[in-house]
């Protein structure tokens, strides 16, 4: 991740009040998935930690293809990379979560936030998963 490339991606807009982005979009766009990043960007900050979003540059097969990882989180000289799914239940959606964290290739935390898992747990990658009720709850340390 490179500092600039901060810059050169479209910035992503979140509302302080879940109640009034819905009122403002009159009830039309449920979408859990949005809703709960969301919340998660609100939540960080209430913790007072500086909330980025970053982009990785996939270079696989010639291409050079930038993907997204939701939130880049500082702490003073701590870091850590989360990204939220709604949920995962199929391997393609476990591959583009994955993805993004797995091209950073630094050795800060990385954690996936996700709605349907009943307990926390590292995967193979070293990647953490995490309940976004036990994320709220304060029972996950993020650093």
């Amino acid at each position: 991740m490179k500092g600039k490339t901060y810059f050169k991606y479209p910035n992503k807009y979140y509302y302080t009040d879940i109640g009034l982005r819905n009122a403002r979009l009159d009830y039309r766009q449920y979408d859990p998935g949005h809703i709960m990043e969301n919340i998660i960007y609100n939540e960080l900050l209430r913790r007072g930690y500086s909330v980025d979003v970053g982009v990785v540059a996939d270079r696989n097969g010639g291409a050079n293809v930038q993907k997204e990882i939701d939130f880049v989180v500082n702490d003073a000289d701590k870091k850590i990379y989360i990204q939220s799914a709604f949920q995962i239940d199929t391997a393609k959606k476990e591959s583009s979560g994955l993805a993004s964290l797995m091209l950073t290739k630094d050795f800060f935390k990385k954690i996936i936030v996700r709605m349907d898992i009943p307990h926390n747990f590292y995967d193979e990658n070293g990647i953490f998963h995490c309940s976004l009720i036990d994320l709220l709850l304060g029972r996950v340390e993020l650093f």
